[in-house]
């Protein structure tokens, strides 16, 4: 998601407009709602995840999660399909899907029905939850701390680490509690992948309660990476980060007006900037993009983060290891006992794990993702997508994902299920 932080910094000089292909899409999807990925794109980009899924027709749930240390995390729930599987059903086996870097719930939904794995597991079955990390759109908010305050950064002095740590387990605590479900399978994309690393690794009585993590492009190690921010920016995170909270800019892309503004103004099909919005989003080579769907994609992404998210993976970067956040040797002596941050124990996360990764994946390699599988103890598969242009974002956004890989992760979530 990285380099998506490129496009709004573009100088925009020329209009953008309606593409003159979304007359052709509504009235396509109009005659055959399954035929395209939405009915409305300027609609779409401009909806918020409740409005979204309503639109489709499916039921949609908004809970909020307080967590120990007082972020508000809002979880969002599809607790049944429209098509299929359309009654509530207490016995309903729950999922839960979590974000990447930079971005949401929305994430899992906004290639519509048919389509989205969100929707796809409600008509399989499944109740589904939508997790959203402090920090994003739906979760800016907390009980003490004021996110938009340019003095007390406070708010935003957070990692990957505390949404692993903190978050994850009051939202798998919450949803336990409504659904009297014990037992649940976890999806995670990017940094979903990393969150549930550390939730295992610091707390690991919470592996019994996974029938299986699924996870897409997991991000842990790095030392293959060839993505040229990463490699830019990694070396100077030491002073990037404290001069950010200098400046009061904790916070990285968290306006999603201006976001939304910016994507439906210069990214449509017409637009002469519509390559750059496609090449910022995709890195050079993926097959599996439907530019037609950038204004959607970019009305839901960035969705904001800390700029501490991107310190802890540069961190990992440059000292070659999946470890703890490192503030500094005094801090660092108050919280862990030592001078240097601790690695994540990779041995404490036993539950039933499916990985799956693409060669064409510039942001997490596929030699790293194959690292991270050696030293989980208890892999089940690691798939590696059968195309050699599948791309980071095509996990999440790819055209034609649901038979190149949503299938056959359901297909392991059910055989998990029965083991």
């Amino acid at each position: 998601m990285l380099r998506i932080l490129l496009l709004a910094g573009c100088v925009a000089v020329v209009l953008g407009g309606k593409s003159p292909h979304a007359d052709y899409v509504n009235e396509l999807f109009a005659r055959n709602p399954s035929a395209r990925y939405s009915s409305d794109i300027h609609e779409d980009a401009r909806l918020d995840v409740p409005g979204l899924v309503s639109k489709y027709g499916y039921p949609i749930e908004s809970h909020e999660v307080v967590t120990p240390d007082g972020y508000i995390l809002t979880l969002h729930r599809i607790p049944h399909g429209r098509d299929q599987n359309n009654r509530p059903d207490p016995n309903k086996k729950v999922v839960i899907l979590v974000h990447g870097l930079m971005s949401s719930s929305a994430c899992y939904l906004v290639l519509g029905p048919k389509n989205a794995l969100g929707y796809v597991l409600a008509e399989e079955g499944y109740d589904v939850w939508l997790f959203n990390a402090r920090g994003n759109f739906y979760s800016r908010r907390h009980t003490r701390l004021n996110p938009n305050s340019k003095i007390n950064q406070n708010f935003w002095r957070f990692s990957w680490d505390e949404i692993g740590n903190i978050d994850l387990p009051a939202s798998l605590t919450y949803i336990e509690k409504v659904t009297g479900q014990k037992k649940l399978h976890y999806i995670g994309h990017s940094q979903g992948g990393t969150s549930f690393l550390v939730l295992n690794s610091l707390n690991p009585e919470f592996n019994e309660k996974f029938y299986s993590f699924q996870g897409m492009a997991p991000a842990a190690f790095f030392k293959h990476n060839e993505h040229s921010i990463y490699t830019a920016l990694a070396p100077h995170v030491s002073v990037i980060e404290p001069a950010a909270f200098a400046m009061g800019r904790g916070e990285v892309f968290g306006s999603r007006e201006f976001i939304t503004w910016f994507a439906l103004r210069y990214c449509a099909e017409d637009s002469i900037f519509s390559p750059i919005c496609s090449s910022i989003i995709v890195s050079g080579t993926s097959d599996h993009f439907n530019t037609t769907m950038i204004p959607v994609f970019l009305g839901h992404a960035p969705a904001g983060a800390s700029i501490r998210q991107f310190a802890h993976y540069g961190q990992c970067i440059n000292t070659d290891s999946f470890r703890r956040y490192d503030h500094g040797t005094l801090t660092n002596l108050r919280k862990y006992g030592r001078r240097t941050p601790p690695e994540y124990d990779l041995n404490k996360v036993t539950a039933p794990a499916y990985i799956y990764y693409a060669t064409n994946d510039r942001s997490t390699h596929y030699q790293d993702i194959r690292q991270l599988a050696s030293k989980l103890p208890n892999v089940k598969e690691a798939f590696l997508v059968d195309s050699p242009t599948f791309d980071h974002l095509d996990f999440i956004w790819g055209s034609g994902v649901r038979d190149r890989l949503y299938t056959k992760m359901i297909r392991l979530m059910r055989e998990a299920e029965n083991a």
